[in-house]
C-alpha cells in the first residue's frame, strides 16, 4: 500500500464525519443492533435495514451540514461541567435540569442521557401507536445516541483532547482505529433483553464509558511523548497530514501500537453500542404491548427477505455485520 494512497483512504474516512464513530461506526453499530432482535420484531426491523444503516448518521447532518443548534448538546454531556459526583445529585428531567443550570449552560454542557430516554419514550409511543414511519426515524436516531454515548470523549469537557496537549485524539480514537482494524472485530452480541429501568441504563452508560476517558487520554499521551512528530503522523512537507475537518492523520504503526495498547477497547464500546441499541429497541416494543408490527410492510417484502435475514443472522452469529462497509486492514506504510 502506498503512502499516496493510504493517505487519500484516511482523508475520505475523517471527512465521511467530524465526530461521532464516522459512518463506518455508527453504520455497524445501527445494523448489527437489528441483527440482536428477537424475530418477532426483529423481522419488520429487518425489512428496512438498509434505512436504519444509512440513517445512522442523520443526527450529525443535522449538527454539521444543516447547523441545527438543538442537535448539538444531543451528542454529549460534560460531567465535570455539572460537578457530578453521582447520578443521585442529577435532576431526573431536562425540564429539571434546564431549571437549575439555565438552559444556556445546558446546550453548553450536553443533554445525552436525558434526550436518550426522551428519545425511548417517543419510540415507545411511535411503536404503540404503529406509525411506521416515526418508528424508524426515531429507532435510526436513538441508535446514533447510544453509540454516541459509548465514546468516552463524549462525557468529558476534555473533548477532543485539547486540555492535554492531545488534539485530533477524538477522531483518531472513533474513526480511524475501527477503519483500520475493525476488520478483525467480533460484533456478535447477546440477543436483545429488556431493560426494567431505562434511566438507570441510561446512566450506567454514562457512568461506564467516563471511567474510560483518563485511561484513554493517558495511553495516547505516553504514547505521543515517547513519539517524534514524524512517527505520529503522516507528514506532508515536514508537517502532519490534516483532513479537511482539521483533524491530524496518525501512522499506520502508531495507529497500531495505540489500537493495541487499548487492549479492545474500541471494539468493547462499539459490541456495547450494538447490545443496548438493540435492547432499547426491544424494551420500548414490549413497554408499547408488544404490538405485530408485520402488517407494516406488504407481506411480498417479508417474504422476499427472509432467505437474506437468514443469511444475515448466520454471519453474525461469527461476529460479522454484512452491508456495511468493510473495514480497511492496510499494511504498514513505510
Amino acid at each position: 500500500m502506498g503512502r499516496k494512497i493510504f493517505n487519500l483512504f484516511l482523508a475520505f474516512v475523517y471527512s465521511s464525519t467530524a465526530f461521532g464513530w464516522g459512518v463506518w461506526g455508527h453504520n455497524h453499530i445501527n445494523r448489527g443492533a437489528v441483527l440482536a432482535l428477537p424475530r418477532e420484531m426483529g423481522m419488520f426491523f429487518y425489512n428496512h435495514i438498509d434505512y436504519l444503516t444509512m440513517e445512522s448518521t442523520i443526527p450529525d447532518v443535522r449538527k454539521y451540514t444543516m447547523n441545527d443548534k438543538a442537535e448539538f448538546p444531543r451528542h454529549y454531556i460534560h460531567l465535570e461541567s455539572y460537578n457530578y459526583e453521582s447520578r443521585d445529585m442529577m435532576p431526573k428531567t431536562l425540564d429539571q435540569v434546564i431549571a437549575k443550570y439555565g438552559k444556556d449552560s445546558v446546550d453548553k454542557y450536553g443533554i445525552l442521557p436525558w434526550h436518550i430516554q426522551d428519545i425511548m419514550s417517543k419510540l415507545t409511543k411511535a411503536i404503540k401507536n404503529k406509525h411506521k414511519a416515526e418508528i424508524l426515524f426515531l429507532a435510526a436516531d436513538l441508535g446514533h445516541y447510544i453509540g454516541d454515548g459509548h465514546m468516552p470523549l463524549h462525557t468529558t469537557e476534555n473533548s477532543d483532547g485539547q486540555f492535554t496537549g492531545q488534539k485530533g485524539i477524538h477522531a483518531f480514537w472513533e474513526i480511524q482505529l475501527p477503519e483500520l482494524f475493525g476488520k478483525r472485530y467480533n460484533f456478535y452480541v447477546p440477543d436483545a433483553h429488556y431493560i426494567k429501568n431505562i434511566e438507570k441504563a441510561a446512566w450506567d452508560l454514562v457512568d461506564s464509558t467516563y471511567a474510560l476517558a483518563y485511561p484513554m487520554l493517558s495511553i495516547e499521551k505516553k504514547l505521543k511523548n515517547d513519539n517524534p512528530d514524524d512517527k505520529q503522523y503522516e507528514m506532508v512537507n515536514d508537517k502532519p497530514l490534516k483532513t479537511d475537518f482539521g483533524s491530524v492523520v496518525h501512522t499506520y504503526a502508531y495507529s497500531h501500537v495505540y489500537h493495541e495498547l487499548l487492549n479492545g477497547m474500541v471494539e468493547k464500546q462499539m459490541r456495547g453500542a450494538i447490545e443496548l441499541t438493540a435492547s432499547l429497541w426491544y424494551t420500548a416494543w414490549v413497554n408499547a404491548g408488544k404490538p405485530d408490527l408485520s402488517d407494516l410492510d406488504p407481506e411480498f417484502i417479508t417474504e422476499r427477505n427472509k432467505i437474506p435475514y437468514k443469511e444475515d443472522i448466520t454471519a453474525w452469529k461469527k461476529g460479522k455485520v454484512k452491508g456495511a462497509g468493510g473495514a480497511k486492514d492496510f499494511p504498514a506504510v513505510k
